[in-house]
């Protein structure tokens, strides 16, 4: 049976004449997106696409398929816009599992503006580092998950969307001794402080790209017990934009390190469009990390 998610995708890549844009415009990847075509070709059992070239455009059948579509998801969306309106976002639940830092220094922004446009829409917050957020998200405990990757390669696994919300730089951190930040290399024999089991990777990862293994002599998944560990002379380590502008301990030495930052995403599971108050709550969440990301941390 022709699903309303596989009519908004051949509409989609219809109106932009792109499989790469159709997968941006519906946050999608574009395997996930691929496999969604191919699934409508083979329930409607007719030849909806053909490759121009590096590009694609749409077969006959395609168009004709595709301009239907357009009718039935604007009948649709109109049908939905009409019962969101009797309904409103006048009360109701939306519930947010997300990682500390951006806990402490995102989401309270996203819940002040999501607390001013829509007063009646409580607000349920669970702190959750990405893999248990995405739990959380896939057994419907959670309408959006805030989560990290470092490395976007990474599959998405079906039926998750991403929305990037923004990139946050890595800082190194040392204490204030007066020996300076400088590059990773210049800190091969020092103690290393690493965080958390996804963190720590990156960060042997990062040293081993300039040349050396770090000497891991603590672990703590604790932003804070990280810079007091610093500031005492205990090590060095490393530490993303969002956990400084949480707290920052002003003994330590900061310096931004010329690394890929780690990017961060909104996730929601399931076909579009978002139920209206997972809609409000992402729209909130990308108001307020526009702003983050004009004030960087210093």
């Amino acid at each position: 049976m022709v699903s309303l998610v596989q009519l908004r995708i051949l509409d989609a890549v219809h109106r932009h004449g792109s499989v790469t844009a159709a997968a941006r415009e519906l946050h999608y990847t574009q395997p996930s997106l691929s496999h969604h075509l191919a699934r409508l070709e083979t329930e409607t059992g007719a030849h909806l696409l053909q490759r121009v070239g590096r590009g694609i455009r749409l077969t006959e059948a395609g168009r004709l398929l595709a301009e239907r579509a357009a009718e039935i998801i604007g009948r649709v969306d109109s049908a939905a816009a009409e019962l969101s309106t009797l309904v409103g976002l006048r009360a109701g639940r939306v519930r947010l599992a997300g990682f500390g830092s951006v806990m402490s220094a995102l989401v309270p922004r996203a819940a002040a503006v999501l607390a001013e446009r829509h007063p009646g829409l409580e607000l349920g917050l669970a702190d959750a580092h990405p893999d248990d957020a995405l739990r959380l998200l896939r057994a419907g405990r959670a309408d959006v998950a805030v989560i990290f990757r470092y490395d976007e390669t990474a599959p998405e696994e079906d039926g998750v969307r991403l929305r990037h919300l923004l990139d946050d730089p890595l800082y190194l951190l040392t204490g204030g001794d007066g020996a300076g930040g400088g590059p990773l290399a210049d800190h091969r024999d020092a103690a290393w402080i690493g965080g958390c089991q996804r963190c720590r990777a990156h960060l042997v990862e990062l040293c081993e790209r300039a040349g050396f293994t770090p000497r891991l002599t603590s672990t703590t998944d604790d932003m804070v017990v990280m810079q007091s560990l610093v500031a005492a002379g205990l090590g060095v380590t490393t530490i993303p934009g969002l956990a400084l502008r949480a707290h920052r301990d002003p003994a330590v030495t900061v310096t931004r390190l010329d690394v890929p930052p780690r990017r961060i995403f909104a996730a929601t599971y399931g076909d579009p469009p978002d139920p209206p108050a997972t809609a409000a709550l992402l729209d909130a969440l990308g108001e307020a990390a526009a702003l983050t990301a004009r004030t960087a941390a210093r």
